[in-house]
């Protein structure tokens, strides 16, 4: 389940993160615990009777005796967390945290902070109601389709797996719903008044370039010999042979370069190899680990990663400032069709179809936006493949160097990416100045990024503390007393 609360930041529904990067909330109650916890709330005032029994139980109506069926933890506003929500949300929170081999906490302590974050989301609630803020039936129907998407399963499997894990969907739903509304509300209460200064801005541009100075990228090339899926040890031996067999040409002086454009399954074989420019820790750390240790010209042992055994080379290095110092950026106009690699999809599959597709489009039987339409796999098959302008470190770097290898107009052979494999056609380029204005943008959302966690925080203890809180339990008075000491 945890990587559900990652996946819900592809949902918003207007294009930003679900959560903030700090919280991180449990499925809602089930549906019984929810009409009890109403029922309560409509026979509970804001502020008991002070004769009242702390913790008092409900009786069924027209029944009399002493049996509680349940019972009021606190009270929160006009609002109560009862003992079988509380119960509930344990459970589930417990039940992740064995299945991720998690270490418990003490069992007082997960019930204490439980339930401060069971206060906090309802006093957000409380307050988006108030509002009026509200998510309706067709916009969470759409945010759920995008979760389902992006593990990509339909909503029956997602609904179907959710189950499987002890969760019923009607309770994902309205946590989803909930996220939702607890999003846009700290959106409009808090994103909208964080505030950076010009002076900021400069102080962040010059400390980034100070820390750029210290930094480096590599410029790399690259020779893959690609294990089939599904390989035999006979052929994954095979594959390393020749492996062995290019590193030891290499050793005895071949070119890269040749031996690239001879060897290597990659797409940018019949350009050398060439990757381009780099930062190690943006590539693979088994990648990074090899080349770090590299002079200029020299090339790493063989590597194996999950489907290939890769030689690297590292051609030059330069600082990261160096970089940045460079004034033109090259910009590329390009678009796509993207074909997905899946379950029912392999990646020969894939690559046969993107072929055929080229082929279609090669004798002039199709228009390439058509097809985008028609059969791309990718947000941008509505505007025909389009990704607009592009500039380096845009895209997956092997989307990257295919795509510079092409003339304006040409279409790339199959590029094989982790979003599975891609025609691309280059539609024009142009040299442009690395304005000051992008950079002053970059640092700004930067800061912004930084600040918000902190403003949420805030906000979020801000709303708490302004809401009406009473604890029924004397255990639950001392740990909350305790814990904020």
């Amino acid at each position: 389940m945890k990587v559900l609360a990652v996946l819900l930041c592809t949902a918003a529904l207007s294009g930003c993160s679900l959560f903030s990067s700090k919280k991180k909330t449990e499925p809602a109650p089930a549906p019984a615990a929810a009409a009890t916890a109403a029922s309560a709330a409509n026979a509970a005032p804001a502020k008991p009777a002070a004769d009242k029994k702390d913790g008092a139980g409900f009786l069924p109506p027209g029944e009399s005796g002493n049996v509680a069926i349940d019972s009021i933890v606190v009270v929160v506003n006009d609002d109560v967390i009862t003992q079988r929500e509380l119960a509930n949300r344990i459970k589930t929170v417990t039940a992740r945290m064995k299945a991720q081999n998690a270490q418990m906490p003490d069992p007082a302590d997960l019930r204490r902070q439980m339930l401060e974050r069971m206060i906090v989301e309802r006093s957000q609630l409380q307050l988006a109601k108030e509002m009026g803020v509200r998510v309706d039936d067709l916009q969470l129907d759409r945010a759920i389709q995008r979760i389902a998407e992006a593990q990509k399963l339909s909503v029956q499997q997602l609904r179907d797996q959710m189950e499987k894990d002890g969760t019923p969907f009607a309770s994902f739903r309205e946590e989803i719903r909930e996220e939702i509304i607890m999003q846009r509300l700290r959106e409009h209460e808090v994103d909208g008044k964080i505030q950076i200064s010009d002076a900021e801005v400069d102080s962040f541009i010059a400390a980034e370039k100070a820390a750029a100075a210290e930094q480096f990228e590599i410029n790399i090339s690259q020779i893959m010999v690609r294990i089939p899926d599904n390989a035999s040890a006979e052929v994954i031996a095979q594959r390393r042979a020749r492996a062995e067999e290019v590193m030891r040409q290499l050793r005895t002086g071949a070119d890269f370069a040749k031996m690239a454009a001879t060897y290597s399954d990659a797409s940018d074989a019949l350009q050398g190899g060439a990757v381009g420019w780099r930062q190690p820790e943006r590539l693979p750390p088994v990648f990074a680990e090899a080349l770090v240790k590299l002079q200029p010209g020299q090339v790493t042992p063989i590597i194996k990663s999950v489907g290939a055994f890769h030689i690297l080379k590292a051609v030059d290095r330069r600082s990261l400032a160096d970089a940045q110092a460079v004034a033109a950026v090259q910009q590329t106009h390009a678009r796509h069709i993207l074909i997905k690699v899946t379950p029912t999809m392999s990646a020969a599959d894939a690559k046969r179809k993107a072929l055929e597709l080229k082929e279609r489009l090669d004798n002039g039987a199709a228009k390439f936006e058509d097809l985008a339409r028609l059969v791309s796999q990718d947000g941008s098959a509505a505007k025909g493949g389009d990704l607009g302008w592009l500039q380096p470190g845009d895209v997956m770097p092997e989307f990257e160097t295919a795509m510079n290898a092409l003339k304006i107009g040409e279409v790339s052979q199959p590029v094989e990416t982790s979003f599975g494999i891609h025609l691309i056609e280059v539609l024009e380029r142009k040299t442009d100045d690395q304005s000051k204005e992008r950079e002053r943008n970059n640092a700004r959302q930067a800061l912004r990024e930084r600040k918000l966690e902190d403003a949420t925080d805030s906000w979020q203890r801000e709303v708490r503390d302004r809401a009406y809180v009473e604890y029924r339990n004397d255990d639950d008075k001392a740990a909350n007393a305790n814990a904020n000491k």
